[in-house]
């Protein structure tokens, strides 16, 4: 397809406002805890009712990528990200914030973002039919053993007790049931509360385990001091040698995060993981990540921007959407009268092209507005402790009610935080929790799926060429797991 030979430049010109827009509220809402990209998008989907079809669409893609970005501002400013997908950067983000820089930081979750946001950008524009049919081809069996593989290489690669992050990925999976069984109807581990038939409310969950749990560890002292910095050192700014640095990272993290937007329902959360597994695994320097490394703050947050362009590749060519922000924008193409597949292709070649060269644009938008706000929310953090923790508090209650209007929602954060206060307290893992409770329903539908296709015939998830290959990888990470839980127990005694 010739980008080009539609594409009217006034009618991408005319978009510049609508972009904009949906890069400010996406930023915005993306660094609040507690609001984040969904509540962004849907805020903003009334006002597609009066805009041209293609400043609708690119003001809500605008929106996805700055708040798939902006998540990473408050993980490096605050420790607390504000997005799900954000979870990955608050370690690396945190400790260089603190150790060194939180403009370092910031700048390397901004070069990270562009260049996700390039690749996947690239990808969309390139390769959009055959990697949509590349994803065709995968089934439940693969589904399954990818969301399989994003436990396994949480549990391979983190540093803290694999046997704790087990039993946290462990309770993510039994927390990720809760709800009615899509295949019975029947509820499960509800206690007959109507406002848990549909599951746990996934807002109302990251704010407790990570904005209301962090104000817990503030309002008891343990890390008084940890938002006190120089504001002069808050300025983003990286040499050409940090930024060749993260360039390796960043474009591990673009590549797994487009070909993981493609896969529908795998999204930011596992291509961050994956990604920051993977840059730690190539890098020349494993020992930083965790302590600060600029590599772990770029490849996830390439990874979640490159998601965005990815998961459009099924929804343009297919009509499937890739993530569930992709299935709110779906809406905007709806309320035109729209429909997403080949056919938009041949009889809307002109808004096609706008949104391939829209998405570069934004891309460059993004990374100019983050350099003039990114560093007023990073500023955040020579807020004194006793207006920090009640402002973190009100943001987080209020993205909390906003979500579904419930006080049942507030009362479960408020009990989530706790636990993952005492979970903090003991060393287990918040961020495996979270990923098993994203992942469970995928890996649960998906094997249950596969088996009742095949007839409890077990080797499907091995027969398949692809499969197999995700079998192989999940099989070597479990190795490399065991063989780490046992280089880590101490040597037994002799008795004398």
């Amino acid at each position: 397809m010739d980008l080009l030979a539609h594409l009217d430049l006034a009618m991408l010109l005319s978009a510049a406002g609508s972009i904009v827009l949906g890069l400010f509220v996406g930023m915005l809402f993306g660094a609040l805890p507690g609001l984040g990209l969904t509540i962004a998008i849907t805020l903003l989907l009334p006002l597609t009712y009066t805009m041209e079809p293609l400043n609708a669409i690119l003001m809500l893609l605008a929106v996805y990528q700055a708040a798939e970005y902006g998540g990473s501002i408050s993980a490096i400013a605050l420790g607390i990200p504000g997005t799900v997908m954000a979870a990955p950067i608050v370690k690396d983000g945190r400790a260089m914030a603190q150790e060194s820089s939180p403009g370092r930081a910031l700048g390397f979750s901004l070069y990270g973002s562009t260049l996700g946001g390039l690749v996947g950008g690239l990808v969309l524009i390139l390769f959009a039919q055959p990697l949509a049919r590349f994803a065709l081809r995968l089934g439940d069996a693969e589904f399954f053993l990818l969301g399989l593989m994003g436990l396994v290489a949480v549990t391979a690669f983190a540093e803290r007790d694999p046997i704790k992050v087990a039993i946290s990925i462990c309770f993510g999976m039994i927390a990720g049931t809760i709800g009615l069984d899509v295949f019975t109807g029947m509820p499960r581990l509800t206690f007959d509360v109507p406002q848990l038939y549909e599951g746990l409310n996934l807002i109302a969950l990251v704010v407790g385990l990570f904005a209301f749990s962090e104000a817990f560890f503030m309002m008891a002292g343990n890390m008084r001091h940890r938002f006190m910095f120089d504001a002069r050192q808050m300025k983003i700014t990286l040499t050409l040698r940090e930024m060749l640095g993260g360039l390796k990272a960043g474009m591990i993290g673009g590549v797994i995060g487009t070909l993981l937007g493609i896969l529908p329902g795998v999204g930011s959360t596992v291509a961050g993981w994956l990604s920051y597994s993977a840059a730690k695994s190539a890098s020349r320097h494993p020992e930083k990540f965790g302590r600060g490394s600029g590599e772990g703050i770029a490849a996830p947050d390439s990874a979640n921007n490159a998601v965005v362009g990815g998961a459009l590749l099924p929804f343009l060519t297919l009509g499937i959407p890739g993530t569930a922000g992709i299935a709110i924008i779906a809406g905007a193409f709806i309320i035109h009268g729209i429909t997403p597949g080949p056919q938009m292709i041949r009889d809307h070649p002109d808004l096609i092209n706008g949104i391939f060269v829209g998405f570069i644009v934004t891309t460059f938008g993004m990374f100019l507005m983050g350099k003039f706000l990114s560093r007023g929310f990073a500023r955040a953090l020579v807020t004194p402790n006793f207006v920090l923790v009640p402002g973190v508090l009100i943001l987080s209650i209020v993205g909390v009610y906003t979500s579904r209007a419930q006080i049942f929602d507030l009362w479960l954060a408020l009990a989530i935080g706790a636990g993952a206060y005492l979970m903090r307290r003991l060393d287990y893992s918040v961020a495996g929790f979270v990923l098993a409770f994203v992942l469970s329903p995928i890996i649960e539908v998906s094997f249950r799926r596969a088996l009742l296709i095949s007839g409890d015939d077990y080797t499907v998830f091995v027969t398949r060429p692809i499969s197999a290959v995700l079998v192989a990888v999940v099989a070597a990470m479990l190795g490399y797991t065991v063989l780490k839980a046992l280089r880590r127990r101490p040597p037994a005694r002799r008795e004398a």
